[in-house]
C-alpha cells in the first residue's frame, strides 16, 4: 500500500516538475529581449497567407522554444503586420521581392482584397511578386492573381468554378431528440432562425443569399480579370463551365504563366534574383521582418490615430481570441476618448453579431467619443447586424466592396427540452414560484401565450431602438431605413449605393480620413487592445490546441460540429447575421 502511495506522489511530482519547468521556459522566452534581424542582400520575403489571418497578430509565446511542433507554430498572422512588411519591404535595398503562398488562405474575402491591394501597392516598387503552388482555392487564387509570375505544380489544379453558400437546418434533429425551439423575430430577412423552424431555405433568404453571393463573385471576377489581362466575360465563362481542370488548362487559359515543379520555379526565382543555381535562396518570412529595427522608430510623432480593433461574436464581458466583448472594446473606446495623445479613432469591425445589449454598449461609447474626436468606422470581412450596430452610430462608414454588412434586426431564440427531459430520458418536474413570470424561459416546460407575447414586444422594441438609431446614424428618414432592414444581406458595393455605407476602401483609407478630420500631418497609427499578457496568451494557446485536435478528428465535419456549439450562445435578444458566411 506505501509502495502504491509513494508511486502516485512520484508520478504526481514529475508531473508538477514538467509543467512548472514547461511554464518557466515559456516566461523566460517571453520576458527575454527582442531578437534582432538582419536582413541580407538579395533576400525574398516569403508571405505565407496559408494560416489563419485575422486583424492583428500577437507573438506566439512559445516559438523558438524548445517544444513540440505544435506549440511552436500555433499562431496567427495580422493583416497590419502583413501590410506593414510589404510597405517597408518596398523601400528595402536588400530585399529583392515577394513570394506568396496562397494555396488556401485562412479569412475572409474582404481581408483578401486588403492583402491584394497591398501586393499592387509593393509592385509600385518595380520588384518581383512570384507564387507557387499545387493547389489553388478560390481564394487562394484571388490572392495569386495579382503575382507577375503564376507558377502552378504540373499535376495542380485552381479552383475557379464560383461561389456557393451552405446554410445547415436543424429542425429534424432537434424534433428527434425532443427539443422545440421557440422563435421571436423581427423582419422578413431575418433568416438566423429558419434551420430552426424548417428544412429549406425561404425564397426571401434565397434571394438576399442569391444577390450577395453573385455581387461578391462579379467584383472577384471583375478584380481577376484586371490583374491576369483576361476579358471580364471570358474569365465569368471560364468560371461558369469549369473548363479549368488541369494544369495545362490553367496555362491555356491564362490564369498562371508557368506550370513546373518546385525545383523549376526556384530555378527561376534564383534567376530573377541574380544568383548562382548552386546558392541557397534567403528566404524572410513577416514575423521575423518585425524585427527589423526601423531607423525611424526613435522619431515617432506624439499625435496618435488609434485603430480599436472589434473582432469576432459579440458578447457581453471581456474579449477573448474569438469574440468582441463589451466590456473590453468599451474600456478601450473610452480610454481613446481620454487619452489627449488620440487625436482620432477608426473603429475597425470584422463580426456577424451576437447579443443586443453588448452591442449596445458599445454603440453608447462611440456616442461619447465621436463628441470629442472623429470617428471612422472600417469594415472587414463581416461587419452585418451587431456588427453594422457597432459602425452605424461612427461620423464615416467605410467598406470594402465584398464586405458582408446590413441584416439590420434581431432575433430571440429559446428551447423547450420537456419532451427530451421527460418522454425521453424519464426525468419530471415541479417548481414553487414568487410571481407569474418567475420562471420565464425555463427549458423543462411549455412557454404560455402571455410569455410568448411578453418576449416578442421585447423583439419588437430591441428592433424599433435598433431602426431608430441607424437612421439617425446614417442621417436618413427612418421609413427609407426601414426598406433596407429586416435583416436584409448586402455586400459593401450594394450597401454604399442604398445608403449604409458612405465610401468603398480599405483600412488605410479609413485611416487616411481619421488624419484629414482630425487636421493630422505627421502622426502613428497605435493598434488597440494592446497584446496580451503571457498568460492570457497560454489559456488562448491550450483553447486553440483543443480546437485544433478536434478540428484533425472531424476533418469535413469540424463546421457542423462548430454550428452546433455556437447554438448555446444564441438565447436570448440577437443581432446577429442570418449563418455563418464560409464560402470557397
Amino acid at each position: 500500500m506505501n509502495f502504491i502511495k509513494t508511486m502516485i506522489a512520484v508520478v504526481f511530482g514529475i508531473a508538477v516538475f514538467f509543467g512548472l519547468s514547461f511554464l518557466f521556459l515559456a516566461f523566460i522566452g517571453s520576458m527575454s529581449g527582442k531578437e534582432t534581424v538582419v536582413v541580407d542582400e538579395n533576400t525574398v520575403l516569403k508571405l505565407n497567407l496559408n494560416q489563419e489571418i485575422k486583424e492583428t497578430s500577437e507573438e506566439n509565446p512559445f516559438e523558438g522554444l524548445p517544444l513540440p511542433e505544435e506549440f511552436t507554430q500555433m499562431q496567427s498572422t495580422g493583416l497590419n503586420d502583413i501590410k506593414e512588411a510589404l510597405e517597408k519591404a518596398a523601400k528595402d535595398a536588400n530585399i529583392k521581392g515577394v513570394v506568396l503562398e496562397s494555396s488556401n488562405p485562412n479569412c475572409g474575402y474582404a481581408t483578401a482584397q486588403e492583402i491584394r491591394e497591398a501586393i499592387l501597392e509593393f509592385k509600385k516598387s518595380g520588384k518581383f511578386v512570384f507564387v507557387y503552388g499545387e493547389y489553388f482555392s478560390e481564394k487562394g487564387y484571388f490572392m495569386a492573381s495579382v503575382a507577375d509570375r503564376i507558377f502552378l505544380n504540373v499535376g495542380g489544379m485552381i479552383e475557379l468554378n464560383g461561389l456557393s453558400s451552405e446554410v445547415i437546418f436543424f429542425k429534424n434533429a432537434l424534433e428527434k431528440i425532443g427539443i422545440k425551439p421557440l422563435v421571436f423575430r423581427v423582419g422578413t430577412y431575418k433568416s438566423a432562425v429558419e434551420p430552426f423552424l424548417t428544412d429549406r431555405m425561404s425564397e426571401e433568404n434565397r434571394l438576399q443569399i442569391t444577390q450577395y453571393l453573385n455581387g461578391i463573385y462579379d467584383f472577384y471576377l471583375k478584380e481577376v480579370a484586371q490583374t491576369r489581362q483576361i476579358p471580364f466575360e471570358e474569365l465569368k465563362n471560364i468560371s461558369a463551365k469549369m473548363l479549368v481542370k488541369t494544369a495545362e488548362d490553367a496555362l491555356k487559359y491564362k490564369l498562371v504563366t508557368d506550370t513546373v515543379y518546385q525545383d523549376g520555379f526556384e530555378e527561376a526565382l534564383k534567376k530573377q534574383i541574380g544568383i548562382e543555381t548552386k546558392e541557397k535562396i534567403k528566404y524572410l518570412s513577416v514575423s521575423k521582418y518585425q524585427k527589423v529595427e526601423s531607423e525611424d522608430e526613435e522619431t515617432l510623432p506624439s499625435d496618435r490615430i488609434a485603430v480599436i480593433v472589434a473582432e469576432g461574436e459579440i458578447t457581453s464581458g471581456k474579449s477573448t481570441e474569438s469574440t468582441a466583448g463589451s466590456e473590453t472594446i468599451a474600456e478601450e473606446l473610452k480610454k481613446a476618448r481620454l487619452n489627449d495623445k488620440i487625436k482620432a479613432v477608426v473603429f475597425r469591425i470584422n463580426s456577424p453579431g451576437g447579443s443586443l445589449i453588448a452591442s449596445d454598449v458599445m454603440w453608447r461609447e462611440v456616442q461619447l467619443l465621436k463628441k470629442t474626436k472623429p470617428v471612422i468606422a472600417s469594415m472587414s470581412d463581416l461587419a452585418a447586424s451587431g456588427g453594422y450596430y457597432l459602425a452605424m452610430g461612427c461620423d464615416t462608414i467605410v467598406a470594402q466592396p465584398n464586405t458582408i454588412t446590413g441584416s439590420i434586426g434581431i432575433f430571440g431564440l429559446l428551447f423547450n427540452a420537456q419532451n427530451l427531459m421527460t418522454d425521453k430520458i424519464g426525468l419530471s418536474f415541479d417548481r414553487v414560484s414568487t410571481g407569474e413570470f418567475s420562471d420565464l424561459g425555463n427549458p423543462t416546460r411549455q412557454m404560455n401565450e402571455a410569455e410568448q407575447a411578453m418576449i416578442q414586444t421585447m423583439i419588437e422594441k430591441g428592433y424599433a431602438q435598433f431602426t431608430q438609431k441607424a437612421a439617425e446614424g446614417r442621417k436618413m428618414p427612418l421609413d427609407s431605413l426601414l426598406k433596407i432592414a429586416g435583416g436584409r444581406v448586402w455586400t459593401g458595393e450594394q450597401a454604399k449605393q442604398n445608403g449604409l455605407v458612405d465610401v468603398l476602401g480599405n483600412l488605410q483609407t479609413a485611416i487616411d480620413m481619421a488624419a484629414k478630420k482630425a487636421k493630422l500631418e505627421k502622426y502613428q497609427v497605435k493598434y488597440y487592445p494592446q497584446e496580451k499578457d503571457f498568460f492570457q496568451k497560454l489559456a488562448e494557446m491550450q483553447s486553440r490546441l483543443e480546437q485544433k485536435s478536434i478540428q484533425e478528428k472531424l476533418g469535413a465535419w469540424y463546421p457542423t460540429y462548430l454550428k452546433f456549439t455556437q447554438i448555446k450562445h444564441w438565447q436570448g435578444l440577437q443581432a446577429r447575421l442570418p449563418y455563418e458566411v464560409a464560402f470557397e
